[in-house]
Protein backbone atom coordinates (compact mmCIF):
# COMPACT_ATOMS: atom_id res chain seq x y z
CA UNK A 1 0.00 0.00 0.00
CA UNK A 2 1.11 3.53 -0.84
CA UNK A 3 -0.70 5.74 1.50
CA UNK A 4 1.29 9.08 -0.02
CA UNK A 5 -0.67 8.47 -3.72
CA UNK A 6 -3.74 6.40 -2.41
CA UNK A 7 -2.96 3.35 -4.50
CA UNK A 8 -3.85 -0.26 -2.30
CA UNK A 9 -4.01 -4.03 -2.97
CA UNK A 10 -7.55 -4.48 -1.09
CA UNK A 11 -9.91 -1.95 0.82
CA UNK A 12 -8.72 -3.26 4.19
CA UNK A 13 -5.32 -1.35 3.57
CA UNK A 14 -7.69 1.74 2.99
CA UNK A 15 -8.46 1.54 7.21
CA UNK A 16 -7.66 4.80 9.35
CA UNK A 17 -4.41 4.16 10.92
CA UNK A 18 -1.88 7.33 12.50
CA UNK A 19 0.06 6.61 9.02
CA UNK A 20 -3.50 7.26 7.01
CA UNK A 21 -5.54 9.37 9.37
CA UNK A 22 -9.46 10.46 8.59
CA UNK A 23 -9.14 14.39 8.10
CA UNK A 24 -9.08 16.68 10.79
CA UNK A 25 -11.10 19.71 9.35
CA UNK A 26 -11.41 23.33 11.57
CA UNK A 27 -14.92 24.97 11.46
CA UNK A 28 -15.08 28.60 10.36
CA UNK A 29 -18.51 30.08 10.25
CA UNK A 30 -20.08 28.31 13.01
CA UNK A 31 -17.40 28.73 15.86
CA UNK A 32 -17.81 32.30 17.48
CA UNK A 33 -14.10 32.03 18.82
CA UNK A 34 -11.00 32.49 17.02
CA UNK A 35 -9.27 31.68 20.39
CA UNK A 36 -11.30 27.93 20.49
CA UNK A 37 -10.51 26.59 17.03
CA UNK A 38 -12.62 23.35 17.15
CA UNK A 39 -11.89 20.59 14.58
CA UNK A 40 -14.59 17.71 13.22
CA UNK A 41 -12.47 14.67 12.99
CA UNK A 42 -14.78 13.51 9.63
CA UNK A 43 -15.25 9.61 10.58
CA UNK A 44 -17.14 9.24 7.43
CA UNK A 45 -14.23 9.15 5.46
CA UNK A 46 -13.08 6.29 6.67
CA UNK A 47 -13.79 3.09 3.53
CA UNK A 48 -17.29 1.70 5.30
CA UNK A 49 -18.48 5.12 5.47
CA UNK A 50 -18.31 5.53 9.95
CA UNK A 51 -15.89 5.35 12.92
CA UNK A 52 -17.67 1.93 13.44
CA UNK A 53 -15.34 1.12 10.74
CA UNK A 54 -12.71 0.63 13.78
CA UNK A 55 -14.29 -1.00 16.42
CA UNK A 56 -15.44 -3.54 13.19
CA UNK A 57 -12.49 -4.03 12.38
CA UNK A 58 -10.89 -4.82 15.45
CA UNK A 59 -13.39 -7.54 16.59
CA UNK A 60 -13.99 -9.34 12.65
CA UNK A 61 -9.47 -9.47 12.99
CA UNK A 62 -10.05 -11.06 16.84
CA UNK A 63 -12.49 -13.74 15.49
CA UNK A 64 -10.57 -14.91 12.60
CA UNK A 65 -7.12 -14.62 14.36
CA UNK A 66 -8.91 -17.12 17.12
CA UNK A 67 -10.08 -19.58 14.56
CA UNK A 68 -14.09 -18.61 15.69
CA UNK A 69 -14.92 -18.62 12.12
CA UNK A 70 -13.79 -21.51 10.48
CA UNK A 71 -15.55 -24.12 9.11
CA UNK A 72 -18.43 -21.32 7.64
CA UNK A 73 -19.62 -20.38 10.93
CA UNK A 74 -20.64 -16.53 10.81
CA UNK A 75 -21.26 -13.91 12.95
CA UNK A 76 -24.81 -12.37 14.78
CA UNK A 77 -24.69 -9.07 15.85
CA UNK A 78 -26.85 -6.31 17.71
CA UNK A 79 -26.28 -2.86 15.87
CA UNK A 80 -28.48 0.30 15.33
CA UNK A 81 -26.86 0.45 11.97
CA UNK A 82 -23.43 1.55 11.42
CA UNK A 83 -21.20 -1.31 13.31
CA UNK A 84 -23.40 -3.58 11.46
CA UNK A 85 -22.43 -1.95 8.03
CA UNK A 86 -18.93 -1.83 8.80
CA UNK A 87 -19.07 -5.47 10.20
CA UNK A 88 -21.22 -6.87 7.21
CA UNK A 89 -19.47 -5.37 4.47
CA UNK A 90 -15.92 -6.48 5.68
CA UNK A 91 -17.29 -10.08 7.04
CA UNK A 92 -18.59 -11.10 3.40
CA UNK A 93 -15.26 -9.25 1.80
CA UNK A 94 -13.55 -11.76 3.70
CA UNK A 95 -15.83 -14.93 2.98
CA UNK A 96 -17.95 -14.56 6.46
CA UNK A 97 -21.83 -13.76 6.79
CA UNK A 98 -23.40 -11.59 9.28
CA UNK A 99 -27.24 -12.17 10.67
CA UNK A 100 -27.73 -8.51 12.22
CA UNK A 101 -30.39 -7.59 15.17
CA UNK A 102 -31.71 -4.62 14.23
CA UNK A 103 -34.54 -2.46 16.30
CA UNK A 104 -37.43 -1.67 14.55
CA UNK A 105 -37.06 2.01 14.66
CA UNK A 106 -33.74 2.52 12.33
CA UNK A 107 -34.00 4.40 9.73
CA UNK A 108 -34.88 2.50 6.49
CA UNK A 109 -31.63 4.05 4.67
CA UNK A 110 -29.77 2.22 7.22
CA UNK A 111 -31.72 -1.34 7.06
CA UNK A 112 -30.98 -1.17 3.55
CA UNK A 113 -27.31 -0.32 3.56
CA UNK A 114 -27.42 -3.40 5.42
CA UNK A 115 -28.48 -5.60 3.26
CA UNK A 116 -26.45 -3.85 0.39
CA UNK A 117 -23.85 -4.08 2.66
CA UNK A 118 -24.30 -8.42 2.34
CA UNK A 119 -26.05 -8.73 6.09
CA UNK A 120 -29.45 -10.91 6.54
CA UNK A 121 -31.35 -8.65 8.61
CA UNK A 122 -33.60 -9.54 11.63
CA UNK A 123 -36.26 -6.53 12.52
CA UNK A 124 -37.43 -6.96 15.95
CA UNK A 125 -38.95 -4.47 18.43
CA UNK A 126 -36.65 -2.77 20.07
CA UNK A 127 -36.14 0.43 20.91
CA UNK A 128 -34.07 3.34 19.06
CA UNK A 129 -30.83 1.92 19.67
CA UNK A 130 -30.50 -2.55 20.95
CA UNK A 131 -31.28 -2.61 24.61
CA UNK A 132 -30.74 -5.00 27.58
CA UNK A 133 -33.15 -6.86 29.42
CA UNK A 134 -35.76 -9.55 29.07
CA UNK A 135 -37.99 -10.37 26.02
CA UNK A 136 -37.00 -9.83 22.58
CA UNK A 137 -34.65 -7.05 22.26
CA UNK A 138 -31.93 -7.22 19.85
CA UNK A 139 -29.52 -7.87 22.45
CA UNK A 140 -31.06 -10.39 23.89
CA UNK A 141 -32.08 -11.73 20.85
CA UNK A 142 -28.64 -11.63 19.23
CA UNK A 143 -27.18 -13.92 22.64
CA UNK A 144 -29.98 -16.41 21.73
CA UNK A 145 -28.69 -16.53 18.63
CA UNK A 146 -25.01 -17.06 19.62
CA UNK A 147 -25.93 -19.58 22.51
CA UNK A 148 -28.69 -21.69 20.74
CA UNK A 149 -26.78 -22.25 17.54
CA UNK A 150 -23.05 -22.36 18.57
CA UNK A 151 -22.06 -23.83 15.91
CA UNK A 152 -23.66 -21.11 13.73
CA UNK A 153 -22.64 -17.93 14.90
CA UNK A 154 -20.06 -16.03 16.47
CA UNK A 155 -20.83 -12.85 18.25
CA UNK A 156 -18.74 -10.44 18.91
CA UNK A 157 -20.94 -8.30 21.38
CA UNK A 158 -19.38 -4.50 20.26
CA UNK A 159 -21.35 -3.68 23.94
CA UNK A 160 -18.53 -6.06 26.17
CA UNK A 161 -15.67 -6.49 23.82
CA UNK A 162 -12.54 -4.27 24.84
CA UNK A 163 -11.47 -4.87 21.01
CA UNK A 164 -13.09 -1.82 20.71
CA UNK A 165 -11.56 1.21 23.01
CA UNK A 166 -8.56 -0.85 21.83
CA UNK A 167 -9.28 -0.19 18.32
CA UNK A 168 -9.29 3.67 19.41
CA UNK A 169 -6.76 3.58 21.69
CA UNK A 170 -4.34 2.24 18.83
CA UNK A 171 -5.39 4.55 16.15
CA UNK A 172 -8.09 7.29 16.49
CA UNK A 173 -6.45 8.55 19.94
CA UNK A 174 -2.57 8.40 17.90
CA UNK A 175 -4.32 10.14 14.94
CA UNK A 176 -5.55 12.97 16.77
CA UNK A 177 -2.48 13.67 19.10
CA UNK A 178 -0.43 13.68 16.05
CA UNK A 179 -2.88 15.76 14.03
CA UNK A 180 -2.95 18.43 16.47
CA UNK A 181 0.83 18.48 17.53
CA UNK A 182 -0.41 17.66 20.64
CA UNK A 183 -2.34 20.82 21.10
CA UNK A 184 -5.44 19.14 21.52
CA UNK A 185 -6.95 20.79 25.22
CA UNK A 186 -10.80 19.23 24.71
CA UNK A 187 -12.20 16.09 23.13
CA UNK A 188 -16.07 15.97 22.16
CA UNK A 189 -17.85 12.67 21.65
CA UNK A 190 -21.34 11.21 21.89
CA UNK A 191 -22.02 8.41 23.73
CA UNK A 192 -23.23 4.82 22.09
CA UNK A 193 -21.18 1.39 23.04
CA UNK A 194 -18.61 3.74 24.39
CA UNK A 195 -15.67 2.38 22.41
CA UNK A 196 -14.52 5.31 21.70
CA UNK A 197 -14.41 7.75 24.37
CA UNK A 198 -12.93 5.20 26.61
CA UNK A 199 -10.10 4.45 23.66
CA UNK A 200 -9.58 7.89 23.02
CA UNK A 201 -9.50 9.36 26.02
CA UNK A 202 -7.46 6.39 27.75
CA UNK A 203 -4.62 7.57 24.80
CA UNK A 204 -4.54 11.17 25.17
CA UNK A 205 -5.13 10.88 29.39
CA UNK A 206 -1.48 8.88 29.01
CA UNK A 207 -0.32 11.80 26.55
CA UNK A 208 -1.62 14.71 28.06
CA UNK A 209 -3.55 14.34 31.56
CA UNK A 210 -5.02 17.97 31.14
CA UNK A 211 -7.18 17.09 28.41
CA UNK A 212 -10.46 17.72 29.23
CA UNK A 213 -13.41 15.06 27.78
CA UNK A 214 -16.85 16.37 27.24
CA UNK A 215 -19.55 13.46 26.40
CA UNK A 216 -22.59 15.00 24.54
CA UNK A 217 -25.76 13.17 25.41
CA UNK A 218 -29.51 13.48 23.89
CA UNK A 219 -32.54 14.64 26.00
CA UNK A 220 -34.80 11.58 26.94
CA UNK A 221 -36.67 10.21 24.23
CA UNK A 222 -34.93 10.95 21.41
CA UNK A 223 -34.24 9.10 17.84
CA UNK A 224 -31.16 10.04 16.54
CA UNK A 225 -29.64 6.37 16.02
CA UNK A 226 -26.86 4.77 17.71
CA UNK A 227 -26.56 7.10 20.66
CA UNK A 228 -27.41 6.81 24.28
CA UNK A 229 -28.02 9.13 26.98
CA UNK A 230 -26.27 8.28 30.81
CA UNK A 231 -29.53 6.19 31.64
CA UNK A 232 -29.27 3.83 28.56
CA UNK A 233 -25.28 3.11 29.36
CA UNK A 234 -25.92 0.01 31.22
CA UNK A 235 -26.39 -1.83 27.88
CA UNK A 236 -22.42 -0.95 27.69
CA UNK A 237 -19.47 -2.67 29.93
CA UNK A 238 -17.31 -0.24 28.31
CA UNK A 239 -18.45 3.03 29.91
CA UNK A 240 -15.08 4.18 32.08
CA UNK A 241 -16.70 7.14 34.16
CA UNK A 242 -13.51 8.25 35.37
CA UNK A 243 -12.14 9.61 32.36
CA UNK A 244 -14.99 11.84 31.29
CA UNK A 245 -14.87 15.83 32.69
CA UNK A 246 -18.60 16.56 31.66
CA UNK A 247 -21.62 15.32 30.58
CA UNK A 248 -23.74 17.75 28.48
CA UNK A 249 -27.44 17.02 27.73
CA UNK A 250 -28.59 18.57 24.57
CA UNK A 251 -32.41 18.73 23.07
CA UNK A 252 -32.13 15.89 20.55
CA UNK A 253 -33.96 18.28 17.91
CA UNK A 254 -30.83 20.48 17.53
CA UNK A 255 -28.88 17.19 16.23
CA UNK A 256 -30.90 17.70 13.09
CA UNK A 257 -30.91 21.29 12.83
CA UNK A 258 -27.35 21.73 13.39
CA UNK A 259 -26.24 19.11 11.00
CA UNK A 260 -28.40 21.03 8.84
CA UNK A 261 -26.29 24.29 9.52
CA UNK A 262 -22.96 22.51 9.14
CA UNK A 263 -24.45 20.99 5.59
CA UNK A 264 -25.33 24.45 4.43
CA UNK A 265 -22.34 26.50 6.09
CA UNK A 266 -19.43 24.68 6.37
CA UNK A 267 -20.07 22.33 3.77
CA UNK A 268 -19.69 19.70 6.04
CA UNK A 269 -22.47 16.54 5.09
CA UNK A 270 -22.53 15.72 8.58
CA UNK A 271 -25.16 13.27 10.31
CA UNK A 272 -27.49 14.42 13.03
CA UNK A 273 -24.82 12.95 15.93
CA UNK A 274 -22.12 15.06 14.67
CA UNK A 275 -24.84 18.04 14.64
CA UNK A 276 -25.13 17.02 18.73
CA UNK A 277 -21.72 17.05 19.82
CA UNK A 278 -21.19 20.07 17.99
CA UNK A 279 -23.55 21.86 20.06
CA UNK A 280 -21.81 20.51 22.99
CA UNK A 281 -18.69 22.02 21.55
CA UNK A 282 -20.23 25.13 21.35
CA UNK A 283 -21.65 25.24 24.94
CA UNK A 284 -18.14 24.55 26.13
CA UNK A 285 -16.71 27.31 24.18
CA UNK A 286 -18.49 29.46 25.48
CA UNK A 287 -17.71 28.82 28.92
CA UNK A 288 -13.80 28.28 28.39
CA UNK A 289 -13.34 30.49 25.99
CA UNK A 290 -9.90 29.15 25.12
CA UNK A 291 -8.53 25.84 24.12
CA UNK A 292 -8.01 23.57 21.28
CA UNK A 293 -11.23 21.30 20.99
CA UNK A 294 -11.47 17.80 18.82
CA UNK A 295 -14.72 16.25 17.56
CA UNK A 296 -15.64 12.98 17.02
CA UNK A 297 -17.94 12.96 13.76
CA UNK A 298 -19.29 9.44 13.08
CA UNK A 299 -20.85 9.27 10.09
CA UNK A 300 -22.20 11.64 7.04
CA UNK A 301 -26.10 13.05 6.51
CA UNK A 302 -26.77 10.08 3.85
CA UNK A 303 -27.68 7.56 6.10
CA UNK A 304 -30.70 10.11 7.75
CA UNK A 305 -32.65 11.77 5.31
CA UNK A 306 -35.69 10.43 6.41
CA UNK A 307 -34.99 11.70 10.02
CA UNK A 308 -34.21 15.28 8.88
CA UNK A 309 -37.36 15.07 6.51
CA UNK A 310 -39.36 14.60 9.89
CA UNK A 311 -37.14 17.30 11.88
CA UNK A 312 -36.83 20.23 9.32
CA UNK A 313 -40.16 21.67 8.38
CA UNK A 314 -40.36 21.99 4.56
CA UNK A 315 -37.23 19.74 3.62
CA UNK A 316 -39.38 17.01 2.40
CA UNK A 317 -42.04 18.79 0.11
CA UNK A 318 -40.27 19.39 -3.13
CA UNK A 319 -41.49 22.43 -4.02
CA UNK A 320 -39.18 24.56 -6.14
CA UNK A 321 -37.11 27.66 -4.66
Amino acid sequence: MNHKIKVYENVFEMLPSEENPSPLVRINKLNPRAEFPLYAKLEWMNPFGSVKDRAAWALLNDLESRGELANGRGLVEPTSGNTGISLAAMARARGHRLLAVVPNKVPLEKKVLLKIAGADLEVVSDELCPAPGLGDGSINLAKTHAKASAKKYAMPNQYENDKNWEAHYQTTGPEIWKQTEGKITHLFVTLGTCGTVTGIARFLREKKPAVKVIAVQPTEGHDVPGLRNVSQLSVSKLFDASLVDDILEVDFRLAYTRAMELCQNEGLLAGPSSGLVFTGALEIVARDQQGFGVMIFPDNIFKYTSNMIKHIPGLGSGNQP
